[in-house]
């Protein structure tokens, strides 16, 4: 296949050699899961059109990183026998075209030689200069629980790798994780994987800050005469205590029930009484109503606001 392989072709060939060298395919096995490191960072320079018309040319190396000009004497780009800008990777021009009439995964091997340390080449130029790899990015949408209690959750990369991620306690909207050691393979080591973190809508509870607003649904002999009610928290369900005359909108507070900031204090939990009539008529009530409404009609309060 020629260097001018599709972009699904890359992608064919490299899902083919990651499934072969995946680290749960082959358990134990370090070399299996180094090919499959320099395979995944092999496609993220292969797998972007830009990034590979850049590598293509030279002006990149298998690290992703942009190759210094002007050390030694030839080459595409100044380079002398140790490769472009004198990086010993392993560099020639005849190699370069060597891309053309072999497999698509003998493609992957050749960046993947030239971004290893000595991976061939003569002159010695900045051969032992050495890179870091890069670091991965990622987004990680977590369940309001998981940001208060903390937690695991596994998360998958675009090459394939999946990872478990501890969320810690009070984790906040846009954290940012960061794992060491978890990002793409480079000389001198992996760079590191950033997980930013979203805290996922809740289907009872609003954030307002590290404040927490809920709705409670209350009933009309409750909000009348006071009682017990239960009410959901994040910590689990609590008995709440409904004031006699309770109206739609009084606010209950809950104290350290909401979300976690800066400093690892957590915020309150707001139940705002909501008055729920039956959803079945209910023929008494609507008699007394009525006659309350004839007696002894009134103007409901208005709140402020």
């Amino acid at each position: 296949m020629s260097r001018g392989a599709s972009a699904d072709e890359i992608r064919k060939a490299f899902r083919k050699l990651a499934k072969q060298h995946h680290p749960d395919t082959n358990p134990g096995d370090k070399a299996s899961e180094e090919k499959f490191k320099r395979v995944s960072a092999a496609f993220d320079i292969l797998g972007d059109a830009a990034k590979k018309k850049k590598f293509d040319a030279g002006e990149i190396d298998a690290d992703g990183r942009e190759t210094m000009r002007g050390f030694g004497g030839g080459g595409p780009f100044g380079g002398g026998a140790g490769g472009p800008g004198g990086f010993s990777q392993g560099w020639s021009p005849g190699r370069q075209e060597g891309f053309d009439n072999i497999d698509l995964s003998d493609l992957f091997g050749d960046i993947l030689g030239r971004g290893r340390p000595g991976g061939g080449g003569q002159g010695g130029g900045f051969g032992g200069f050495s890179q870091r790899g890069a670091d991965v990015r990622a987004k990680l949408e977590i369940d309001l629980e998981e940001a208060i209690h903390g937690g695991k959750k596994r998360i998958a990369f675009s090459d394939g790798r999946t990872i478990d991620v501890t969320i810690p306690k009070g984790a906040e909207e846009g954290q940012t994780l960061r794992l060491k050691g978890q990002g793409s393979p480079g000389r001198s080591g992996p760079g590191d994987a950033l997980i930013d973190l979203a805290i996922r809508p809740h289907p009872v509870f609003k954030r307002e800050g590290e404040t927490l607003v809920m709705d409670l649904p209350v009933s009309v002999p409750d909000a009348v005469l006071g009682g017990k009610v239960q009410a959901p928290t994040p910590d689990g369900a609590v008995t709440l205590t409904v004031p006699k005359g309770g109206n739609s909108g009084q606010a209950l507070r809950l104290k350290g029930k909401g979300l976690s900031n800066s400093v690892g204090k957590r915020g309150d939990l707001i139940a705002r009484i909501v008055l729920m009539l039956p959803e079945t008529p209910d023929p008494e009530l609507e008699a007394f109503a009525e006659r309350w409404r004839s007696e002894r009609p009134y103007a409901p309060r208005r709140r402020p606001g």
